[in-house]
């Protein structure tokens, strides 16, 4: 994600104070496993930092109730950048120089991931990236949990013309994401025997959608595929809806949801709409069942959960089980490890790591909105990142430091 990524209205989503902690803990026992945390825990992006770290401590919380790594606790050292780009790179040079934790976890949107990423290989402390974004990191020192657009718009957009039809109208925000995302969606129509009829790009800042409702009337589609981004292209749903739209021409999204903007719609507004994620409180499974009670145990209230909090949680557990495999906190060991089959069963599935880029293969569930909930349709077993696969092999080039932009 760039930074106009994440944009969303602040207090759009309320949030519970309890619980979190965003200031630096005092000194470590001299044998503590250090983990560093950067993240937009204050700000206009308190609405996804905030579950993530929450997220985060109640992983570091079961490790260390199991009994630590190596026989040693795991202690936090977590910044709030105040979602300001400026705080990333003061914290990321602290976390690395003067606090020498063991690794990173951080970031939220693109732009963040890389005011600290150069930072953090120069220094060797190994970072995870636990965020859905645009694909195309290549870098041996990153691990990325999150789902890229080929794991998810591969099982979005077939699902949607079966359902539905083969003529798709294409609305994206006018920046690298959506650019990217909407090649994705015309791809994969026409391998599934549909049509991208017509692309329309928006500015972040748009919030009148009127003009676009009319000339999705004319081109009569059969489905509108949408990848908007934050809180002003919310408004496209409610519009959409209020022009009583909603029952005449269906709708799926590679965006809506992961940040629980399901949950500032209304269900009128929101039913029915497809995704695919990683994640849905939904998922009948014993780890989803145990990482909720774990939540709320820690935090009472699930309401704050949603996919790229869990994928935070995800990644302390994969990096976790690096650090056991290889028997060392040494991060050339624990990468080593990690490229050799690591897995954990997590809350969206079971979470593997592609030696070749570094991202994760993860269980993609199709789902749509019902209530404010996602209700999952049918689930997609171990997705391959395949968008960066194309471009990036860090077994063949383990010295690549590159983020490509993935051409389709």
């Amino acid at each position: 994600m760039k930074i106009q990524r994440r944009q969303f209205l602040a207090g759009s989503v309320a949030l519970a104070a309890g619980g979190v902690l965003s200031t630096v803990p005092g000194a470590f026992a001299a044998n503590d496993v250090k983990l560093g945390s950067v993240l937009d825990t204050s700000g206009i992006f308190d609405a996804y930092g905030k579950p993530m770290d929450m997220a985060m401590r109640l992983a570091v919380d079961e490790i260390n109730a199991a009994g630590g790594l190596l026989g040693r606790q795991i202690d936090i050292t977590a910044y709030d950048t105040q979602s300001e780009m400026a705080l990333y790179t003061q914290y990321g040079q602290q976390l690395a120089r003067r606090d020498k934790v063991d690794v990173v976890h951080g970031g939220i949107l693109s732009a963040s991931r890389e005011a600290i990423r150069q930072t953090l290989r120069k220094s060797k402390v190994l970072y995870f990236y636990n965020v859905l974004y645009e694909g195309g990191v290549c870098d041996r020192n990153i691990f990325i949990t999150g789902v890229t657009p080929a794991q998810q718009v591969e099982i979005v957009v077939p699902a949607a013309i079966k359902k539905w039809g083969p003529k798709i109208y294409i609305l994206a925000a006018d920046y690298n994401y959506g650019q990217i995302t909407a090649r994705w969606v015309q791809k994969y129509a026409l391998e599934n025997g549909g049509e991208a009829i017509a692309t329309d790009f928006f500015p972040l800042d748009v919030a009148d959608f009127g003009s676009t409702i009319a000339k999705i009337q004319a081109a009569s589609p059969d489905i509108v595929v949408s990848a908007l981004v934050g809180g002003a292209h919310l408004s496209f749903y409610r519009q959409w809806a209020a022009a009583g739209m909603k029952s005449k021409i269906p709708m799926a999204s590679t965006t809506l949801g992961v940040g629980n903007e399901h949950k500032v719609l209304t269900a009128e507004e929101g039913d029915g709409i497809l995704v695919a994620y990683n994640y849905s409180s939904e998922i009948e499974s014993a780890a989803n069942q145990s990482f909720l009670s774990g939540w709320t145990g820690k935090y009472g209230d699930t309401k704050l959960i949603h996919e790229i909090a869990v994928s935070n949680y995800q990644g302390v557990h994969v990096w976790a089980e690096g650090v056991r495999k290889a028997g060392s906190m040494d991060r050339d060991a624990v990468v080593s490890a990690l490229e050799d089959g690591i897995s954990i069963n997590g809350p969206g599935g079971v979470v593997s790591i592609d030696p070749k880029t570094h991202h994760a293969v993860l269980d993609v569930h199709l789902m749509e909105f019902s209530g404010q909930k996602m209700k999952v349709l049918e689930s997609f077993k171990q997705r391959q990142p395949i968008d960066t696969q194309g471009v990036c092999d860090l077994v063949a080039n383990p010295d690549d430091n590159t983020q490509y932009e993935v051409k389709i």
